[in-house]
């Protein structure tokens, strides 16, 4: 049932109201408002307002007007029994001064009770959050009410406030429509642990050590030809149980001038209340992000495939990348899936092609050991799992970093055109895969000139943070 308001009943009704003699200490039925609207319509002239004289009321087809008999009590009677026959819908007219007049359309509901009796309260049609009930007032302290609005007002302001909720959000559709490679993030860090003294073995370096480390894991892999910028860098508290030596040695942090003294530590303690040495380990995260973005390349699979025609490395900085690409043979599912040219395209740009995600699972290295070693990918058990999906004919979705806006563009071409992007851009129309060069080998090119292909290094790849050999073999040997 929709609001009705409106300012004034007429011109008769107002005569109707001053016509009658008023007394300041006569009792009339007066308005309090229980709950403020939520539309910043409560203050407004057609809104009720606490201290408004009650005129009228109309419920159905009964109307009663002032006076009421018996005040509040009377009308909470009349309310309970309308409630009760479900007439439910009510009309309120108040009057405001002399001559002010504004009315409510609400409708009945229970609000509590007091003394074993149900009171009533009515509800505004307009908005559910206003809510007014009924008291009994003398008419002088209405009108000391009314000429009190805007300290009323001011009031109201101060006793104001604001409340915090939940809303259910989409999760599971947002990320697989809205994310470019769906349920995974773009955002890429790695996590730089304090490194271990060398001289005590309990002690750490300090943070500009952490710090200059990152500095230059970050600046080698742009030399090495990875296609990454610096985003941003922040130190990571991890809480970590010490004891002996390193917690007499840490645990100083109990005056003000303590505390100066850790600006610039890397481990630093303190006591908690059950007496255990607690260690803050400070760590540094360090976010990148590829120059280009990402591309996504699609290799399926077809019977007779015998090779996937490509070979992956990894760098010293633990990127795993396209080392090298067999390009004699134009039916090689490297070169139909357009790995090939996006190979030669980075060696022309004299980058390195970084393999970011296999089916869609992040390869790129997450942390480095406080002993200094890189935790990333082996190269042994991605060539396997390259391997298998050959076997098992299942289609292989890399993704890989691009290293200008062209590329990018490229790669992303047909997102702007799908609701739900694709997991993987198909780049020729037929796609293949072939076997790896061996599951325990991998090629790398050397430092010489590009042309330069006959002679390579292997890496011989074992799980662990220590595990590069380098030999030398030619190009014809890598190939299975």
């Amino acid at each position: 049932m929709p609001m009705d308001r409106s300012s004034s009943w007429g011109s008769q009704s107002g005569s109707e109201s001053s016509s009658r003699s008023r007394f300041g200490n006569t009792v009339v039925l007066s308005v309090e408002c229980l709950k403020g609207s939520s539309k910043a319509e409560e203050w407004a002239g057609d809104m009720l307002q606490t201290g408004d004289i009650v005129e009228e009321i109309k419920i159905g087809n009964m109307s009663m007007t002032t006076p009421f008999k018996n005040g509040k009590s009377g009308v909470m009677k009349i309310l309970r029994s309308s409630f009760k026959s479900k007439e439910t819908s009510i009309l309120v007219r108040i009057r405001r001064g002399s001559d002010e007049f504004a009315e409510l359309t609400a409708c009945i509901v229970p609000n509590g009770g007091s003394g074993g009796k149900k009171q009533y309260m009515l509800r505004s049609i307009d908005d559910p959050n206003y809510t007014v009930g009924f008291v009994d007032r003398t008419e002088a302290d209405c009108l000391a009410l009314q000429a009190s609005r805007t300290s009323r007002m001011v009031s109201a302001l101060a006793a104001a406030k604001l409340h915090d909720g939940y809303v259910a959000y989409p999760w599971h559709k947002k990320m697989q429509e809205l994310l470019s490679i769906p349920n995974s993030s773009c955002f890429l860090s790695i996590l730089f642990l304090p490194k271990a003294s060398e001289t005590v073995a309990y002690r750490y370096n300090d943070l500009e050590d952490t710090l200059s480390r990152a500095n230059a894991w970050h600046t080698a892999s742009q030399a090495s030809g990875v296609p990454i910028v610096f985003m941003n860098i922040q130190t990571e508290s991890l809480l970590t149980k010490i004891s002996g030596e390193t917690a007499s040695s840490t645990v100083n942090a109990g005056s003000l001038s303590d505390l100066m003294n850790l600006a610039n530590v890397s481990l630093y303690g303190f006591e908690d209340y059950h007496g255990v040495d607690i260690g803050v380990v400070r760590a540094v995260r360090l976010w990148y992000a590829p120059i280009g973005g990402e591309v996504a390349v699609e290799i399926k699979i077809k019977e007779g495939d015998e090779k996937l025609g490509f070979a992956i490395g990894r760098t010293q900085e633990g990127f795993i990348h396209v080392s090298s690409i067999i390009d004699q043979n134009e039916d090689s599912p490297s070169t139909h899936s357009g790995l090939s040219s996006l190979y030669m395209e980075a060696k022309r740009a004299r980058k390195q092609l970084i393999i970011s995600r296999i089916s869609n699972q992040k390869v790129l290295p997450w942390m480095v050991s406080p002993e200094g070693a890189i935790r990333c990918y082996d190269t042994v058990s991605l060539s396997q799992k390259l391997s298998l999906h050959r076997h098992a004919k299942v289609p292989i979705s890399l993704h890989v970093f691009a290293w200008d806006q062209e590329v990018a563009m490229l790669g992303n071409a047909n997102l702007r055109t799908q609701t739900n992007p694709p997991a993987a851009l198909h780049l020729p129309q037929e796609t293949q895969t072939a076997q790896t060069a061996s599951t325990h080998q991998v090629v790398q090119f050397s430092s010489g000139s590009p042309n330069d292909e006959t002679e390579l290094r292997l890496v011989r790849d074992t799980a662990g943070e220590d595990s590069f050999r380098f030999h030398n073999f030619s190009l014809p040997n890598n190939w299975v």
